[in-house]
C-alpha cells in the first residue's frame, strides 16, 4: 500500500478507536475494578469480535447484514439487551458499595467475553467496517492483501485505544477509592450503557 493512503489512514482509524462507546467504557469500569492488567488483557474480546467482523467485510459477507432487516434487528436487539444487563449488574453494585466488603474479582475469561458480546452485539460495528474500510482500498491491487494490512492496523490501535482507557479506569480507580465514590461511578456507568443500549436499539441502516 502506498504511504500517503496509510498516512491518511491510521489518524482517521485512531480517531474511530478512541470514540466513546460501549466498549471503550467496558475498559474503563473494568479497570476501575480489577486493574490495568485485567482490563487490557479482557480487550481480547474485543479485538477477536472485530477481527470477525473484518473478515467479514473482507470477504463481503457484511452485504447479507445490509440486505438483511431481519438479521440486523435481530442482532441489535439482543446487543441492546445485552448492555441493558450490564448496566443492570453495574447499578446492583452500586447499591452495595457502602457496605464495605470488595466485589469478587471477575475471571479474566467473564470479562473478555463481556467485551466480545458488547463487540458483537453491535451491528453497525460491521458497517462501519463495511463503509469505512474499502475507502482505503486501491481496486487495482490485490484486496485480500489490502483488508490484511488495514485490519492488522486497526487492530493494533484498538490495542492501544483500550490500553488508554484502562489508563483513565485506573486514574479514576483513585479518585472514587471510597464507597460513595465507588457507587457514584458504577450508577454513572450503569446510566451510559443503557443510554448506549437505548440508542442502539433506536438505531436504524444507513
Amino acid at each position: 500500500m502506498e504511504f500517503s493512503t496509510l498516512a491518511l489512514f491510521v489518524p482517521a482509524c485512531f480517531a474511530l478507536n478512541m470514540a466513546p462507546g460501549p466498549n471503550n467504557l467496558l475498559s474503563i469500569s473494568n479497570a476501575t475494578r480489577y486493574g490495568f492488567g485485567q482490563a487490557c488483557t479482557a480487550g481480547a474480546g474485543r479485538l477477536l469480535a472485530f477481527g470477525v467482523m473484518i473478515a467479514l467485510a473482507s470477504a463481503g459477507l457484511a452485504a447479507v447484514l445490509h440486505t438483511s432487516e431481519l438479521l440486523f434487528y435481530g442482532i441489535k436487539t439482543v446487543g441492546a439487551a445485552y448492555l441493558f444487563y450490564l448496566a443492570f449488574q453495574l447499578w446492583r453494585a452500586a447499591r452495595g458499595a457502602e457496605a464495605g466488603p470488595a466485589a469478587p474479582a471477575a475471571g479474566l475469561m467473564q470479562l473478555a467475553r463481556q467485551e466480545f458480546l458488547v463487540a458483537a452485539g453491535n451491528p453497525k460495528a460491521i458497517l462501519i467496517f463495511t463503509a469505512f474500510l474499502p475507502q482505503f482500498v486501491d481496486p487495482a491491487q490485490p484486496m485480500a492483501a489490502q483488508f490484511t494490512v488495514l485490519g492488522a492496523l486497526f487492530l493494533a490501535l484498538e490495542m492501544a485505544a483500550i490500553a488508554i482507557y484502562a489508563w483513565m479506569g485506573t486514574r479514576l480507580r483513585r479518585w472514587f477509592a471510597q464507597p460513595r465514590g465507588k457507587r457514584i461511578f458504577n450508577r454513572s456507568c450503569a446510566a451510559l450503557l443503557a443510554s448506549a443500549g437505548l440508542g442502539l436499539l433506536l438505531s436504524r441502516r444507513a
